[in-house]
């Protein structure tokens, strides 16, 4: 198991000071330190803000990209290797336009934008953040920008995965994000039950977690900064080892993608919630189809679809991540697809996002190979949608209250 990244919040205030600055650099430095001596592997640590739309337009909002080109420079001088600086929100729809040229003007921060507001969907926001994921898809010719950018659907501040982080609060806090995929393949491989197989992963998570929760607080009581907890998500690598994928097929799934699949996601993201650790973020099953090798691999072979995916969001927990599209994918189409997510997260009372992928110049069916070494290959996956018409199509929003039980 590793850290994939330990994430520190803050409430910036321009220009920076250098005590925040200072406090950064300390917390990074000692947060490393602390946890690589404890025998983690860190891979990641990264500064996450609160919605830039609450400090970087007192000056102005033409300077955006700017602010947020100085606010990469100044944190990636600290020692962080990505930041975010949180979500557009759905109550200033001007914040959703200046998305593309942040990310265009950056490489290694990260934004969002909010489809959602409490017990609403906006259709105004699902449409804006489908014409972000449309203008990013051409800031490079290979699509990459998009990896940068999330729509977000009832997400809360605190999660440490990016590109969902943010922040909201004054005092600074920190969370780890765990890429941990490789005990669920460890624990179900040769389970003699399913109660056993249950049990070792539960027992493995908090293991690692008590571990990692006592050097946390230590580091919380030497930087005062609030450990806020671990986002257990179980987030995986390309390789059969630590994929998601293989420890479901484990499970007895002859090819992910097929019956049998929702019923092995609902086993892994049960058993994740049993465990016994302090939360933050997601902690569920999470199944970014080009970091998982076993998820790209059923992709390219056309058993794993993305409605698939989204019928695993309704069990799972952080809903359609790193999906490769077509190219040419109309930004109408995405609209319907986001709209889906939205609605299911909603109905379901749980934060979901879509971090999509259109490719330039690509279609469905063809190879997607990247040179990163968080992404496996895979082939361009189909998006089986049609531009909303008529009630769907307009810019207002609805209520959604989540499922009556009983």
């Amino acid at each position: 198991m590793n850290i994939r990244s330990i994430t520190y919040f803050l409430a910036p205030r321009l220009p920076l000071s250098e005590q925040q600055q200072e406090q950064a650099r300390r917390f990074e430095a000692a947060a490393r330190q602390r946890f690589q001596a404890a025998g983690y592997a860190v891979q990641t640590t990264r500064a996450a803000t609160t919605p830039f739309g609450e400090w970087v337009f007192h000056s102005g909002k033409r300077r955006a990209p700017e602010i947020a080109a100085m606010v990469e420079q100044t944190f990636t001088a600290l020692g962080f290797s990505y930041i975010s600086i949180g979500p557009a929100r759905v109550s200033h729809p001007d914040e959703y336009q200046l998305l593309p040229e942040i990310l265009a003007a950056t490489q290694n921060l990260f934004v969002a934008g909010h489809m959602t507001r409490p017990g609403e969907v906006s259709l105004a926001a699902v449409q804006a953040c489908s014409r972000v994921i449309h203008q990013a898809a051409t800031i490079s010719p290979d699509g990459f920008a998009n990896l940068r950018f999330a729509a977000l659907a009832s997400v809360p501040a605190g999660a440490p995965f990016f590109p969902a982080a943010y922040h909201n609060a004054d005092r600074p806090a920190f969370a780890l994000a765990l890429e941990a995929a490789d005990l669920a393949v460890q624990a179900f491989s040769g389970a003699a039950s399913l109660e056993e197989a249950r049990r070792s992963l539960i027992e493995r998570m908090e293991r690692e977690a008590a571990n990692l929760a006592e050097e946390a607080q230590e580091l919380a009581a030497e930087s005062g900064a609030v450990f806020t907890g671990l986002d257990y998500s179980l987030a995986p690598y390309p390789e059969e080892a630590r994929s998601l994928g293989a420890a479901m097929e484990r499970l007895g799934v002859f090819n992910l993608g097929e019956h049998g699949s929702l019923a092995a996601a609902a086993f892994l993201a049960d058993s994740i919630d049993r465990a016994r650790f302090q939360r933050t973020g997601f902690s569920g099953l999470m199944l970014p189809v080009l970091e998982d090798s076993v998820l790209a691999q059923r992709a390219a072979q056309g058993s794993l679809s993305i409605k698939d995916l989204l019928l695993f969001s309704a069990v799972c927990g952080t809903g359609l991540d790193t999906v490769p599209l077509p190219g040419d994918t109309p930004v109408e189409h995405l609209a319907a697809l986001l709209l889906d997510l939205a609605a299911l997260s909603a109905r379901l009372g749980k934060p979901l996002t879509a971090r999509l992928m259109p490719l330039p110049g690509k279609k469905a069916g063809d190879p997607v190979e990247f040179d990163f070494a968080y992404f496996a290959p895979s082939r361009v996956m189909a998006l089986d949608a049609s531009p909303l018409v008529g009630l769907l199509s307009t810019s207002e929003g609805f209520v959604l209250a989540p499922r009556r039980k009983g």
